[in-house]
């Protein structure tokens, strides 16, 4: 996930935190801070938590990075694919943010996701 969070979308994913079920996403190429990015991807029906990168030039209530863990998808059923999706579908709102159209978009794309792995049957 996150090498696909990586490619073409200038977001930098902390290598030492891939091999585990959370990443440190820095998003100060982006433009965007930590606060901004947890709210704009709640709005579009996706959960991660603003956090501070090493050094980072933020306050700790703004940050300039996520973190975003993987324990969700694997409870849904998420394989390779949907976590190639999801991290596609987090770059999208992050390329453009302050887009209410863009957001709307891929919410509609997240709860089709989420409706083929319901948490409860």
């Amino acid at each position: 996930m996150a090498k696909d969070i990586q490619l073409g979308k200038n977001l930098a994913a902390d290598k030492k935190e891939t091999a585990e079920h959370v990443m440190l996403v820095d998003l100060r190429p982006k433009g965007i801070t930590g606060k901004e990015a947890e709210a704009v991807l709640g709005q579009a029906h996706m959960t991660i938590n603003k956090n501070a990168i090493p050094n980072d030039p933020e306050k700790p209530m703004v940050t300039s990075g996520v973190r975003i863990g993987t324990p969700a998808m694997t409870t849904r059923g998420f394989k390779d694919e949907e976590a190639r999706i999801t991290a596609n579908l987090i770059a999208d709102v992050l390329d453009n943010p302050r887009d209410p159209a863009n957001i709307e978009a891929v919410r509609i794309k997240v709860n089709a996701l989420t409706a083929r792995f319901p948490v409860y049957k």
